[in-house]
């Protein structure tokens, strides 16, 4: 049997889904259909919703998972009649927080992904610009700005980390790709120059070469560079030399990139600008 999941707000609806995404994985026997509902924020929104969950029910045989941070009292109420297992989750735990610190919530709709303070903002923005300016190698010379350089063969996932550590957390990160131009005369990898100065900041990303090979072959088929010799070679070279010069460095094959990122922030002791949207 096929449930339902309906992550409801008023808001954007990414703390009710984030959370409902996080407590569903925990029943990896049921398959769960889920469906973010964000912005219901009017009586005539919620009473639209609720006629599309009732239907649900009838149709699954099943009433479906209503899972909500749903601030205003009418909508609410309204939620309230749907045919569906709810699990509200401000008044789960905001009332006993309320009681804990002997004052009432401010119940605003949006205030976890609004743009709150300016400065935390701008400075999230800002990271992501010098993520995207300081790619793939593509610019050197802002690396003594950067809270960390992350370094690794072409497509090991250095892109989408430096990112999502921007995004998420406000850290400045570059990141370099080992090439064959860096090979040394005997055929190993060095440590570029443009590192060099700024060892302490570099942290090494490696991957399995077979689901390398395989990443390769969406960008470049029947390609060299998506050979497993070339992709083993590659790899190999790599975390020699992360052993050699004493860079610390994680496996991505099994890895999402927010275990990445909250690996790496914990070995290393990264400090975060903010905490995660």
């Amino acid at each position: 049997m096929t449930r339902t999941a309906f992550f409801i707000s008023d808001g954007t609806g990414i703390t009710a889904e984030s959370l409902g995404r996080s407590l569903l994985a925990q029943f990896e026997s049921v398959e769960i259909r889920m469906l973010t509902k964000p912005y219901i924020d009017s009586v005539d929104k919620a009473e639209g919703l609720v006629e599309v969950i009732n239907a649900t029910a009838v149709r699954d045989g099943a009433q479906p998972i209503i899972i909500d941070t749903i601030v205003d009292a009418d909508v609410r109420s309204v939620i309230s009649q749907a045919t569906g297992f709810k699990v509200d989750i401000f008044s789960t735990f905001l009332e006993p927080l309320e009681k804990e610190l002997a004052t009432r919530s401010t119940y605003s709709v949006g205030s976890t992904h609004s743009i709150g303070r300016d400065d935390a903002y701008m400075n999230r923005i800002d990271s992501v610009h010098f993520a995207l300016d300081n790619d793939d190698g593509a610019r050197t010379h802002q690396y003594d700005k950067a809270d960390i350089i992350l370094v690794g063969v072409s497509r090991c996932g250095k892109t989408p980390t430096s990112l999502y550590l921007a995004l998420q957390f406000g850290i400045r990160a570059a990141n370099y790709p080992l090439t064959d131009d860096d090979l040394d005369e005997d055929g190993s990898l060095k440590l570029p120059p443009a590192l060099a100065p700024f060892r302490h900041k570099l942290f090494g990303l490696t991957i399995d070469a077979r689901r390398l090979a395989a990443i390769r072959s969406e960008r470049r088929p029947n390609s060299r560079y998506c050979s497993m010799d070339q992709c083993m070679q590659e790899v190999q070279q790599a975390e020699g030399l992360f052993r050699q010069m004493h860079v610390p460095f994680i496996d991505t094959t099994r890895f999402s990139i927010e275990e990445i990122s909250t690996r790496m922030i914990a070995e290393t002791g990264l400090s975060r600008r903010f905490s995660p949207r």
